[in-house]
Formats: C-alpha cells, sequence, structure tokens
C-alpha cells in the first residue's frame, strides 16, 4: 500500500545540520507550526512579511496558516511550487523555512523566504537555517540560483542574507499594509558568492523531491 510519502515526497525530506533540523510539513508539524505563529512572529508596528497573514485574529491565523501550508500541498508542481519545510531545534518546532519556484526544471531558480517565532529569534538560529536550507538547495535538488527579498526596515533578515552570501541585487516600491508604501532589497545567492561556513547536512529523502520537482537523480 502507498505511503503518504509516496504519494508527496516532501513528508520524507529530513535534513540535519548541527541543532538545526528541518522536516516535510506533515500535519502534525503544521499543527506545531501554529502554535508557534500564535505566540507571536514580530513586534505589532513591524511588518516583514509582503502580505500582512501574521497579524490575524488568534485561532483565524492558525487557521491560515494552516489552509496555506495545505493548499501549497494541492497546487505542488514541478512547474509552479512551494517546498517549505518545518524548523526544529532540539526536537521543537521555532519556525519555517521554504523556497518558491517557478518553471524549475528551466530556470534552476527560487526565491527563499522563512520565519522564526519571536521567542526563538535573536540566537542565531536564522542564519544556521538559512545556511543549512541554501546548502540543501545547491548540494541536494539542483538549484544553481536562489534569491531572496527583505523590506530596507528589516535589518535583521538583510543581515541574516549577508552573512550567507547574498548580493544585493537593486530596490523595489511595493504596497504593504493598506496605503502604506514600502522598499524591498532584492537579493541573490549562487554557489560561488555562498557562504557555506563549514556547514554539514546530513540529508534524507532528497532524491524523491528531486524527482517530484522535474529534474530526476543527482
Amino acid at each position: 500500500m502507498l505511503s503518504a510519502t509516496d504519494v508527496y515526497p516532501p513528508f520524507g525530506l529530513r535534513v540535519v545540520a548541527g541543532p538545526i533540523e528541518m522536516r516535510g510539513l506533515t500535519d502534525e508539524l503544521i499543527l506545531e507550526l501554529c502554535d508557534v505563529a500564535e505566540r507571536g512572529i514580530h513586534d505589532p508596528d513591524e511588518m516583514p512579511f509582503y502580505f500582512p497573514w501574521s497579524t490575524a485574529p488568534a485561532g483565524e491565523l492558525s487557521r491560515n496558516t494552516a489552509a496555506y501550508h495545505w493548499s501549497k500541498r494541492s497546487t505542488f508542481r514541478a512547474n509552479d511550487f512551494c517546498l517549505d519545510l518545518a524548523v526544529l531545534v532540539d526536537g521543537r518546532v521555532v519556525g519555517s523555512q521554504g523556497v518558491a519556484a517557478k518553471n524549475f526544471p528551466v530556470t534552476r531558480t527560487g526565491e527563499t523566504g522563512s520565519w522564526l517565532g519571536r521567542e526563538h529569534q535573536g540566537r542565531g538560529i536564522g542564519t544556521a537555517m538559512r545556511r543549512a536550507f541554501c546548502a540543501l538547495l545547491f548540494d541536494h535538488l539542483g538549484f544553481e540560483e536562489i534569491t531572496s527579498a527583505a523590506f530596507l526596515d528589516n535589518p535583521a533578515s538583510l543581515g541574516v542574507s549577508r552573512k550567507v552570501g547574498y548580493v544585493e541585487t537593486g530596490l523595489t516600491r511595493v504596497k504593504r499594509r493598506e496605503g502604506e508604501l514600502a522598499r524591498t532589497r532584492g537579493l541573490l545567492l549562487t554557489p560561488e558568492t555562498f557562504v557555506r561556513d563549514d556547514v554539514h547536512l546530513e540529508v534524507t529523502g532528497a532524491e524523491a523531491v528531486r524527482g517530484f520537482i522535474g529534474i530526476g537523480a543527482g
């Protein structure tokens, strides 16, 4: 009989990099992620996301978070996907790290995005999980470049990107909250600029995910 991982290979993806562990988002892990989100991600006066999903009322935030990840499963295709993983430290979910890509078998590029529960910020976890995730993308999942972006008033995210080796590509003016103009800094990472800092990964389930995103065995 088929398993859930046979049908949806990201469930079987697991990455260990020192104290950081990343796993495919099963329903159980989604519920843990919802609990982290409900406890807070950022100061109410701040908004680090393009869409202000994190400001939803208690309860609704969990439903929205779960619905988002369920919807990304149902629409996952090699030519348009979001691969999101739960991030754990000492076996406890602390946030999420992911990448979105279109026409990946041709472009071999995608944009990373992540968040950490507020209680877990300021401990170096953000840098460690981004570095491990980028190593996974380059070394195991066939990516040839990785993009990202952050608002100019989000120095923590921009600082993580610089530490990992992303190069600035320009500024974009966008609408953030209703009626609010904000500027984002574009960023690009390649294997040549990637600052690995001796990151070592233990990876399981990557071959099945490679097939799922349309590039076959490495």
